[in-house]
């Protein structure tokens, strides 16, 4: 082979390799959300943001929680396809029954799931019933994708059932709820080994009203510079509540620091948080975060002068 046509040959090859880096995008990663109304953001503004950001499976026209999640990977310069199937009211025992068929469509990365907020709807507390469909859904999950992430989201303390008498928490602080949730997800993990992990979202409402950033009792009214984390329900989350899940979810999935969105963040800015309030939501999931286990601290971005970026359609 002379010269001349080695040279053409390394430099065609190279061609080639450069075309193919363009030519050969990364794929996304698919993630799917298996949940109720503390999914899809039942009474307040992030339900129905930006639904045409994510596919839901039940075709309702939602966006909730998994909305504000695809503009905080989008922002963070990562690929997620977005899925959710959510119904109001409802366990894990319900998807199983009912929509196995869909959730079982197709095969995911990573899945989110959780189950009735007080674990068992007919029985307060017990765990049972979240434990054995934590494990079938993972079986379900995984006959379609063996590598498929589970993880588990465990919920909020809800004052509707805490402070007013006769109902199943009251008498205990507010935060209890949500660890005696919480240790029911532990039982669940412990039971399934197929999942990857447990996000802290009731720990995380916790720790915001630990931190004086949220108000702890709905009910004799909000002091002022605090955030109410629930809706006029008590029950559901408000906008400030789903933002945080949301940020929490950010952070245990992507393994990024919610801080290193920046206090112009984008769904916090549309959906009428201060930059005050984002910066202090933004270091609750932080911190939340870091006490579970490793997570890559990245610092508070300065003030941007260039104001809030809006959310990618």
């Amino acid at each position: 082979m002379n010269m001349h046509s080695k040279r053409f040959r390394v430099a065609a090859s190279g061609f080639l390799l450069c075309l193919g880096a363009f030519a050969l995008p990364a794929q996304a990663e698919s993630i799917l959300f298996i949940g109720n109304s503390f999914t899809y953001a039942d009474h307040a503004a992030p339900q129905y943001w930006h639904p045409d950001s994510v596919t839901d499976l039940n075709q309702e026209g939602k966006g909730g929680v998994p909305a504000l999640f695809k503009a905080m990977t989008r922002q963070a310069g990562l690929d997620y396809q977005v899925s959710m199937e959510t119904h109001p009211g409802i366990g894990l025992d319900w998807h199983l029954a009912n929509k196995s068929s869909v959730l079982a469509q197709r095969p995911y990365d990573k899945v989110v799931m959780h189950g009735f907020s007080t674990l068992d709807a007919k029985n307060p507390g017990n765990p049972a019933v979240l434990i054995k469909t934590v494990g079938e859904m993972s079986a379900l999950l995984k006959s379609v994708n063996p590598k498929v992430d589970i993880r588990l989201m465990s919920t909020w303390s809800r004052p509707d059932l805490t402070y007013p008498d006769q109902k199943p928490w009251h008498g205990k602080t507010i935060d209890v709820m949500a660890r005696d949730v919480r240790a029911g997800y532990n039982q669940a993990a412990a039971a399934n080994p197929d999942v990857h992990g447990i996000i802290p979202v009731g720990e995380a409402f916790n720790r915001a009203v630990q931190t004086g950033v949220a108000d702890g009792n709905p009910y004799d009214g909000i002091d002022a510079g605090k955030v109410d984390l629930w809706t006029f329900d008590h029950y559901h989350a408000s906008s400030y509540g789903y933002y945080l899940e949301a940020l929490t979810i950010f952070g245990s999935v992507t393994g990024r620091d919610p801080r290193s969105l920046g206090e112009n963040e984008c769904a916090g800015y549309e959906l009428g948080l201060s930059q005050e309030q984002v910066r202090a939501l933004q270091q609750v999931a932080f911190d939340q975060l870091a006490a579970e286990g490793p997570i890559t601290p990245a610092p508070n971005l300065a003030h941007d002068e260039s104001g809030p970026v809006h959310c990618a359609r």
